[in-house]
């Protein structure tokens, strides 16, 4: 009897619907980054290295079609991602800095998804003085803090439980691939402004939601995945093993 209650216990569960959907944040992350790959093909004289990503998708850019097709999947599946790491967060025993940080994460992408589809660059470069390119300003300020205060409250929460210190780790990385590309963007030459974008545009942000979905999958958001055993079980399976 013993027995059999240890095995259960220390079974490994099924997956979910919520496991699998975290899957939605590796596709979200193939689809944006294959439109910064191929976008620039119908953008003649597109120069990737001096560039911002934005141009691509600007109301007068060539490739504005394009990239609209290569990301059809790229908004709804990091919504879903994010949400669903925010109903883990809610039905997991998680500490309230990861916790919030999810949530945060997930008003960040929320806001990154409606806003730049709201608010395009109305010319490709720096754009005009009109209020939509001040608005896409605004929504890339806003995108930013919430990136910055997001992950940071996901470090601190990941590295407080042990299970989810892979996750906090992905966390820093992306945190400092995101001010590595503001001081490049900002110290490096105009010839590699793009180049630095793309550290906090498509690798920071976008691949920690990608790693975000992983965790999602291998189920390490479960209930914080990763509880102690109650004492009296933990016993028993020593027993069991001698």
């Amino acid at each position: 009897m013993k027995g059999k209650l240890t095995n259960s216990v220390l079974e490994k569960p099924k997956k979910t619907l919520i496991n699998w959907l975290g899957l939605l944040g590796i596709v979200s992350f193939v689809s944006y980054a294959a439109a910064v790959v191929f976008s620039p093909f119908a953008y003649p004289g597109y120069d990737w290295m001096s560039q911002a990503v934005s141009d691509l998708s600007a109301t007068n850019a060539p490739s504005r079609e394009l990239w609209n097709q290569i990301t059809a999947a790229y908004g709804g599946c990091s919504l879903i991602c994010v949400m669903m790491a925010s109903v883990a967060a809610v039905q997991g025993r998680f500490n309230r800095f990861l916790r919030l940080g999810i949530y945060l994460f997930a008003v960040m992408n929320w806001v990154s998804i409606v806003g730049f589809s709201l608010f395009p660059l109305s010319e490709s470069g720096i754009g005009g003085a009109t209020f939509q390119d001040s608005m896409h300003i605004a929504v890339t300020v806003a995108v930013v803090l919430l990136s910055i205060s997001s992950l940071t409250l996901i470090i601190i929460g990941g590295f407080r439980r042990r299970a989810l210190v892979p996750l906090g780790v992905c966390a820093a990385v992306a945190l400092a691939l995101m001010f590595v590309g503001a001081v490049g963007v900002n110290a490096a030459p105009k010839e590699y402004f793009g180049l630095f974008q793309r550290f906090s545009n498509l690798i920071s942000a976008n691949g920690f939601l990608a790693a975000l979905g992983i965790c999602l999958f291998l189920g390490k958001l479960d209930d914080s995945s990763g509880r102690a055993l109650p004492l009296c079980l933990e016993q028993e399976a020593v027993t069991s093993d001698a």
